[in-house]
């Protein structure tokens, strides 16, 4: 891992994710992008005019206080013995996020994102959403303010069929990094049950194809695998939650109901998703 590109808009969310980047960034030598994306009030663009709109008085104002606001932002002091690399581009945010990942040879995505909601109002109807459906790079989502990003505990919740293959050494590439236990989770629901012996069967086959050294096997019990998940992740204290998405729907499929309001605060874990 050689690059890393975070997302900002100067918020605390922002913030939250580019800690999380730097720990990452000394931990393997990374030099950070930090990318800005303009996006121009509607009210004050002429359609007339929208070729230009990157070289015109309002869009040079806007440029002007993005450039203050990255002097303030990059001042801080937990960015200090990394490179750093600032962008500012006029574009649609999530568009925009994963065209300067490609141009730029990105290794990982670090977003931010509000705290106090579910993995599903985490990813569903938001940029994140879109990132993640959209990014053939790994994306961390951060939640919340982690000083110094560790991962002893890692989950990979998957259903453990052959396509997760794919890009399950991703994963095991990210896991290096920290060299953590990683728990191998398959939620066991109502509406999809599966016998023990059936799972344990799909999860070996997975397994074997890897030289794994650290982990367990779970088979979780719950009433949907969002909360089997997050659940899961509150019994052992995870550092990270990993998943495997389809870019045709994102996370939808893996959220069949809305959780409970009491499991709110558990999904502020760390979740890192990799594109199928």
């Amino acid at each position: 891992m050689k690059r890393i590109l975070v997302p900002v808009d100067f918020s605390k969310e922002a913030e939250n994710a580019a800690r999380v980047a730097v720990s990452i960034a000394k931990k393997t030598n990374s030099e950070i992008f930090l990318l800005h994306m303009l996006e121009l009030p509607v009210n004050i663009i002429d359609p007339t005019e929208i070729a230009s709109v990157n070289t015109g008085p309002q869009a040079l104002f806007y440029m002007k206080q993005a450039n203050e606001q990255f002097k303030n932002f990059v001042r801080k002091p937990f960015f200090k013995g990394v490179k750093v690399v600032e962008s500012i581009q006029f574009q649609l945010a999530f568009s925009g996020i994963i065209e300067e990942s490609k141009k730029n040879n990105i290794d990982l995505i670090v977003m931010g994102s509000q705290g106090a909601s579910g993995l599903k109002e985490m990813f569903i109807g938001s940029n994140t959403e879109k990132v993640v459906r959209k990014s053939d790079i790994p994306v961390l989502v951060i939640k919340k303010r982690i000083n110094d990003f560790d991962v002893k505990n890692m989950i990979f919740a998957s259903d453990f069929r052959t396509e997760g293959k794919k890009s399950f050494p991703k994963v095991l590439e990210f896991a290096k990094i920290f060299k953590p236990k990683i728990h191998f989770l398959y939620v066991n629901t109502i509406h999809n049950f599966n016998t023990t012996k059936e799972i344990e069967k799909k999860m070996d086959q997975f397994i074997n194809d890897f030289e794994i050294d650290n982990y367990e096997k779970i088979i979780y019990n719950d009433i949907s695998v969002e909360k089997g998940i997050l659940s899961y992740a509150r019994d052992i204290d995870a550092d990270l939650i990993a998943l495997n998405t389809h870019g045709r729907s994102g996370l939808s499929q893996l959220f069949n109901g809305s959780i409970g309001r009491e499991l709110a605060n558990h999904a502020l874990r760390p979740v890192i998703t990799f594109k199928l």
